[in-house]
């Protein structure tokens, strides 16, 4: 039995927060729930972020959780909250340390050509899995893990790569099960896509979908239709239908694939824990895996122009999903492309039924 003990609940400050902070109208980035501004500490001057929601039961859990996970060094540390009310409306207002490193795509596509190889790509992979190694340990459910949620505290070799972003994340004490179908398209584990309850066991299958996109620059499992998920795409997730085609693959060690197969199992009951993925040699002994130079910051750097409008893609389709307590729709979409994907479509045909 664990012995981690459920934490008491932190209480929100209920002083005006321009008390302590200077808020700047400077926009850093879009959460699930709320958009993240730029603030700064009257007393320290220090820059952190600061994340507005509106608050309700579904942002306290959102809160609560990011709280109880900020003991981790890879896990964005939250400074304060504040319960203020504004155009009579009450918000939380979350202030965080600013990563200002940037996200772990654009690190990697900002490195000298072939510079990223299979070792750092394996202690990425160290680190996001000492983060959720620390979350399913603490009994959270992240639901949403993906490159974007990835941060660099700083620029340059200094930076501490650090999970954020709890806005799918649900407690899963005494086993508790999971139903509501959270997801960003890429990611997603096939339990999740199904009507059946599932585990934290989903974000291992998304740990594998992230090596997979660091080994080649791009992903296992996408919509050749242009929406963010398809019919073809559920099914290929459902039967863990993905290949590792050449050239991108062809130097990629066999332990990196079979770490990857054991995460992608579609069997949740089969797929690898967190604690046997940390343990995989792999993974605890990254600085021995060889210095093979990968294809990622090629494919990477070849969409350096259209991979904000692949970003801007993945945004609208989370703004399309009407996130309540209980459940989430997708809405359908026009059509679109998803350029940094057209290379491999060309190479790859697969049926969509």
């Amino acid at each position: 039995m664990s012995s981690i003990v459920k934490p008491s609940a932190r209480i929100p400050k209920t002083t005006p927060i321009s008390v302590d902070y200077e808020i700047s109208n400077n926009v850093l980035g879009l959460g699930i729930n709320g958009k993240v501004v730029e603030c700064f500490s009257k007393k320290t001057k220090e820059k952190y972020a600061l994340k507005v929601l509106h608050d309700c039961v579904k942002a306290r859990r959102e809160v609560d959780l990011h709280w109880r996970a900020s003991g981790c060094i890879h896990i964005v540390n939250i400074i304060d909250v504040y319960e203020n009310t504004y155009s009579n409306k009450k918000c939380l207002l979350v202030v965080m340390e600013c990563m200002e490193g940037g996200e772990l795509f654009q690190r990697i596509q900002d490195k000298p050509d072939g510079a990223f190889t299979e070792r750092e790509a394996a202690r990425v992979m160290h680190e996001i899995c000492i983060a959720v190694k620390f979350l399913h340990d603490t009994h959270i459910a992240h639901r949403d893990l993906k490159p974007e949620n990835l941060l660099y505290s700083l620029s340059g070799p200094l930076g501490i790569l650090k999970l954020t972003d709890f806005g799918f994340a649900k407690n899963t004490f005494n086993n508790a099960t999971l139903q509501t179908p959270c997801y960003t398209p890429y990611y997603v584990a096939p339990e999740v896509l199904g009507p059946d309850r599932y585990d934290k066991s989903c974000d291992i299958w998304s740990l594998g979908v992230i090596m997979y996109i660091l080994l080649c620059g791009f992903p296992p499992f996408y919509s050749n239709t242009g929406m963010p998920i398809s019919p073809g795409m559920k099914k290929r997730i459902r039967t863990g239908q993905y290949n590792y085609p050449d050239p991108e693959w062809q130097n990629v060690s066999q332990d990196a694939k079979d770490l990857i197969s054991g995460m992608l199992n579609i069997d949740a009951d089969k797929r690898l824990t967190i604690d046997e993925v940390i343990k995989n040699n792999w993974i605890a002994q990254y600085t021995a895996v060889p210095q093979t130079p990968l294809h990622t910051h090629k494919m990477l750097k070849e969409g350096e122009e259209i991979w904000p409008e692949v970003q801007e893609e993945m945004t609208r389709s989370l703004a399309s999903m009407r996130v309540d307590y209980d459940q989430v729709h997708i809405k359908a979409l026009e059509n679109s492309n998803n350029p940094l994907l057209n290379k491999r479509r060309k190479k790859i045909s697969v049926t969509e039924n």
